[in-house]
């Protein structure tokens, strides 16, 4: 197979699903910010399709999908630096998945962590789309012929699989046409835990509002829920080995590190010794500082809902000038008629 120069570029996604928090932003969003910075092209997007594999209200699926845009851009994606899509305006996606579905084999999904995890012991009543989510996952990223993917950990399984369709897919036909994409996984914070128990993720299914920041909570709620976020009698250590066994005084000391833009080890050297009375104000202070301008930004945008359709719409004429000759040259590869002009 003859080499192929692929052009470095960046993609990844997050499920509209309603209610952006704290870990959506460190672990991902804040990430994406960093990538838009560098000399790469980067594609990001709101992964509807892949949130119908369980059931969505239509109406809170729209909702949710322009929230997620807003808190793209509130977080600092410029919509002209980056492409910014909702992945069923980009039709490729779904039409290379099926493609993949050839490729991949049943055992491959049947491994997937994530199926075992959400089908549970009700397998047979899970939907046909939650099993493929990986084929389409790998679409979504090959489509582009992205180079690199920021994800979080749980999603580097997903990754592997999307390196084996695509060496499968090369193999098979003989070509070097879809990169071995590299996941990117970095940085403390990309896993938040939760603010009333440092031994679950944070998340937006939490019965518990006060287990998490919601991008949309103002500098009010967001000060509140730091000053009663969990924590223990101790005071804080000045090493990181201090924090084994202490999840919660790690959970917030690894959020401090992540706003502040400091390793742990930075951030223990100057609050050491300290007692959680007065490192929370500090905490406070600075989440404050870094999270309510773009919750205040994701307000206004969506008083023009239209503006961000508009935004969606454009992504999508962007996105297609990249995936429609990939899809193109993929289909030609298989074998398909293309259509001439006539």
């Amino acid at each position: 197979m003859s080499e192929t120069a692929f052009t470095p570029r960046v993609f990844s996604g997050i499920q509209p699903s309603g209610n952006l928090h704290l870990g959506n932003y460190l672990g991902a969003l804040k990430r994406f910010v960093d990538w838009q910075a560098k000399d790469m092209e980067t594609i990001y997007c709101m992964v509807d399709l892949h949130a119908i594999t369980v059931w969505q209200d239509p109406k809170d699926l729209q909702q949710s999908t322009r929230e997620l845009c807003a808190g793209f851009i509130a977080a600092g994606l410029d919509p002209e630096s980056s492409i910014l899509i909702n992945q069923s305006q980009v039709p490729e996606h779904a039409q290379l998945a099926w493609i993949f579905n050839c490729i991949a084999r049943m055992g491959w999904m049947q491994r997937m962590t994530q199926w075992k995890d959400k089908a549970g012991k009700n397998q047979q009543n899970a939907s046909l789309g939650l099993f493929a989510y990986p084929a389409l996952m790998a679409a979504d990223i090959l489509v582009y012929h992205a180079t690199h993917v920021p994800v979080g950990e749980d999603q580097k399984q997903h990754l592997e699989l999307t390196r084996d369709i695509a060496i499968k897919f090369n193999h098979d036909y003989g070509v070097n046409f879809f990169p071995e994409t590299e996941p990117v996984i970095e940085g403390a914070a990309t896993r938040v835990m939760s603010l009333r128990d440092g031994s679950k993720k944070m998340s937006k299914s939490d019965a518990s509002d006060a287990s998490r920041i919601n991008m949309t909570d103002d500098a009010d709620a967001i000060a509140k829920k730091i000053r009663k976020a969990k924590t223990d009698p101790e005071g804080l250590p000045s090493e990181v080995k201090g924090l084994e066994e202490r999840p919660e005084a790690r959970n917030l000391i690894n959020i401090y590190a992540a706003l502040a833009e400091q390793s742990v080890d930075q951030v223990l050297a100057d609050v050491g010794g300290k007692q959680f009375s007065e490192f929370k104000p500090m905490l406070a202070e600075l989440a404050v500082e870094k999270l309510a301008p773009i919750s205040t930004e994701m307000a206004r945008l969506m008083n023009d809902q239209a503006e961000i359709d508009k935004i969606l719409t454009r992504g999508a004429e962007r996105a297609r000038a990249i995936t429609a000759p990939i899809l193109r040259q993929t289909y030609e590869i298989v074998g398909m008629v293309q259509p001439v002009e006539l």
